[in-house]
């Protein structure tokens, strides 16, 4: 082989995996349809009602009638009513999900949510952290570093028996199909999910891995009920 055919076949494949890479590159993208936060007031819900009615729908009318009522607004979450059982019902937003998930800033998602008293006092405090740096125009990898710090030296210890409830009909928790499923999560250490039965064939229960770098396992099990008391289809 000639010394200018090899530097042609060479120039040919450097060639090649430059528009290889190009293209790569370009799959990637188009695989993360949500690469950076949105406008803020594409997350914020203009209809005060609305929003506090939405994160009621989070729980059972007896237990969510009584709770507190968060809503979210430009400078974070604002308490719209005073509770008197203890519960706190809110709307999350896309940014409490696991950091490595491609909606993380979807400004679509919502959901409902309603912590128990024990999950008000050590699940909660993180909402309102992330919520914060969100706020305050930080990156997610500033956000994940942020967290990891604020767990290590401010967040309260968990509390045994920390759960909430996202039984809303309304809810939307991703593109996927679906949008949506009715489940209870609670909140314990890291340990091995087979405690749980979680992910094995016909099991009710999943690990959420929203809060493993926080040092937190969350158990969702599904309820097959919404909070009105009507069927929720259960995809397991």
């Amino acid at each position: 082989m000639g010394r200018k055919t090899a530097k042609r076949i060479s120039l040919g494949s450097a060639v090649l995996v430059v528009v290889l890479t190009g293209v790569l590159q370009m799959q990637a993208q188009s695989k993360t349809p949500y690469p950076a936060m949105d406008a803020l007031d594409r997350y914020l819900m203009p209809d005060r009602n609305a929003e506090i009615a939405l994160a009621r729908s989070a729980a059972p009318d007896s237990i969510s009638r009584d709770a507190k009522v968060l809503v979210l607004g430009p400078h974070g979450y604002e308490t719209a009513v005073e509770g008197k059982n203890g519960f706190v019902c809110a709307v999350e937003r896309a940014w409490m999900a696991p950091f490595d998930n491609p909606e993380f800033w979807n400004p679509k998602l919502r959901g409902p949510i309603c912590y128990n008293p024990p999950a008000v006092r050590s699940i909660l405090p993180m909402t309102y952290k992330r919520t914060e740096m969100v706020l305050a125009g930080q990156s997610k990898a500033q956000i994940e570093e942020g967290i990891k710090a604020f767990a290590k030296k401010e967040l309260p210890a968990l509390e045994p028996g920390a759960f909430t409830y996202m039984m809303s009909k309304e809810a939307y928790l991703t593109d996927s199909d679906g949008h949506n499923m009715a489940h209870l999560m609670f909140y314990t250490p890291l340990m091995d999910s087979a405690v749980w039965g979680a992910g094995v064939d016909k099991s009710p229960v999943m690990l959420n891995p929203q809060f493993a770098r926080e040092g937190i396992d969350v158990f969702m099990v599904l309820t097959g009920m919404w909070s009105d008391g009507t069927l929720a289809p259960v995809n397991n």
